[in-house]
């Protein structure tokens, strides 16, 4: 029987308020969210931060400290903070957080893309907050920095210095290889979670011909060192997880990545997609992974080795 990770992404810095009144960006409401999600079956919840006076993304380690805490209480979850925060960040402001609380998990973009949200702009809505449609119709001409110097640093003060292990999140066949790259340097040891991300405009499209060159790929490259997730925006969320899961992968969800929970139909929460997810899984004979299963999976330090309690 498949032991089979999910991972929940909460929140982002994609989604604004406007586009669902169920998206958590009140700290409270992240802190709610997170723990049902794993409360419905979420291995791993992946978090970022939100302004809690306008939804905005943030990258303030207060802003953090406000959910941290009472998700770690309130669940046994492996928590894994974003480094890639937003593309309009600096690099410094991104680690913010992850310096100061040092998880067990940190995401890390493998190189530097366009990363376009213009297309979610032209929907007509009330916008909530004024920030929201300027943020995205700016995307047009913004570009996500992940330099080999920049991964090297986050390599090396949050998994060096800091013991972090990573979700090397790949958008393009290019990043492969750029991992492949750190793992000569040394600065990578086994096992490798690559989490390959679909569907936003500047990475690759939602091919599962691609995710399936994408695994032959990667055992090209690191042999049998090598565990793989799937994300997928919007409607290809749950094909393309099960495809994932189909070819022994794991699988991600969450409103970072798609506000739906059907055609047509806003989810409520995070853990409604978990809850979805979780079933199918069971029902294609998948036993879901508990948090300790994959802090063993994954060679991970243990929740008491962070700053986060």
């Amino acid at each position: 029987m498949p032991t089979t990770i999910i991972t929940c992404a909460i929140t982002g810095s994609i989604h604004t308020p406007s586009m669902s009144p169920h998206l958590p960006w009140r700290p409270e409401d992240i802190a709610a969210q997170s723990v049902a999600a794993a409360q419905a079956g979420a291995t791993i919840l992946h978090l970022h931060a939100r302004d809690p006076k306008d939804g905005r993304p943030s990258a303030n380690p207060d802003h953090f400290g406000a959910f941290l805490p009472q998700i770690a209480a309130g669940c046994d979850a492996v928590i894994n903070l974003s480094t890639g925060g937003s593309a309009v960040m600096s690099l410094d402001d991104r680690l913010r957080a992850a310096l100061t609380f040092r998880p067990e998990m940190c995401s890390l973009n493998m190189g530097t893309m366009n990363f376009a949200l213009y297309p979610m702009a032209e929907k007509p809505r009330d916008w909530r907050f004024g920030w929201e449609e300027p943020f995205l119709r700016g995307t047009d001409d913004l570009v996500f920095k992940n330099t080999p110097r920049d991964i090297a640093g986050i390599l090396q003060r949050m998994g060096q210095e800091r013991g972090a292990r990573f979700e090397f999140e790949c958008y393009d066949i290019g990043h492969l290889y750029m991992l492949r790259h750190f793992v000569d340097r040394g600065l990578v040891q086994p096992p490798y979670f690559i989490q390959f991300v679909f569907g936003v405009l500047g990475g690759m499209g939602a091919d599962p011909d691609t995710l399936d060159h994408l695994v032959a790929l990667a055992r090209k490259l690191f042999g049998a060192d090598f565990m793989f997730s799937v994300l997928a925006a919007g409607r290809h969320q749950v094909p393309m997880a099960l495809h994932a899961a189909r070819m022994g992968g794991h699988v991600r969800v969450g409103l970072e990545d798609n506000l739906m929970i059907a055609k047509g139909q806003l989810a409520q929460s995070n853990a409604e997609q978990v809850t979805q997810i979780a079933g199918m899984l069971k029902d294609m004979g998948h036993k879901i992974a508990t948090p300790q299963e994959a802090r063993a999976m994954l060679g991970l330090k243990g929740a008491d080795e962070t700053a986060i309690a």
